[in-house]
């Protein structure tokens, strides 16, 4: 395959970030996947230049290391992680709903309530991966409402691990449920209520804390 021209290779790497992201969210890579830069273009048909700066991109975020002489290689869940991300998001998705419900323009707003019938349709129809990309592009959504982007920067691969974490132990939770509480978030943000949205990103946390405790302890939510 051509090395892609460079004018045209933010496009492409964002592309590229996008795709090998969600293979790594959903565990078509799994944990422990090793891979060389030429096989993963192939197999997603996008070209070696834009692809390496997605993975400088995805290794800077925990999801991938660079292996010397072998490649690539998609990291580990680490149960032991869980607890602190889930505490570093509460503080930093409180801080993005807030600012998300009082900055968002009508446009996002409408963007927003329909990413949550999205959210609520795809568990509906036990859509996983349906359900997974809207919850990331719920993600954008409110990162791009919100306009801050130090906190949108830190948070987005804290929301990948997350997001991996839930479909590593999917069979643990309540697909509905969990919907539902992204959805009510999106709602209140779009409602333009920063005090619901807040409350809302922390109902949605408490699930997600009570969700990593089952898994790792056995403790039902």
């Amino acid at each position: 395959m051509s090395e892609t021209p460079a004018a045209a290779t933010p496009t492409l790497a964002a592309r590229a970030y996008d795709v090998v992201e969600e293979m790594i969210v959903t565990l078509k890579l799994p944990p422990g996947h090793v891979f060389s830069e030429a096989e993963l273009s192939r197999r997603i048909g996008i070209g070696r230049t834009p692809l390496r700066e997605a993975l400088q991109r995805l290794a800077a975020e925990g999801l991938v290391v660079a292996l010397p002489r072998r490649g690539m290689m998609v990291t580990e869940i680490k149960l032991q992680d869980i607890f602190a991300l889930l505490e570093t998001r509460r503080v930093l998705d409180r801080l993005v709903a807030e600012r998300a419900a009082r900055r968002a323009i009508p446009d996002q707003r409408e963007a927003l309530a329909a990413c949550a019938g999205r959210l609520r349709d795809a568990a509906a129809r036990d859509d996983l991966d349906a359900f997974m990309r809207a919850d990331h592009a719920g993600d954008d959504l409110l990162a791009a409402a919100a306009r801050n982007p130090f906190a949108t920067q830190a948070l987005a691969p804290l929301h990948a691990h997350s997001r991996r974490f839930w479909y590593q132990y999917r069979h643990e939770g309540d697909l509905r449920r969990s919907a539902d509480l992204h959805a009510h978030l999106l709602d209140a943000v779009a409602a333009g209520d920063p005090d619901a949205a807040v409350a809302a990103s922390d109902a949605l946390i408490d699930y997600l804390d009570a969700f990593a405790r089952t898994v790792t302890f056995g403790v039902a939510p």
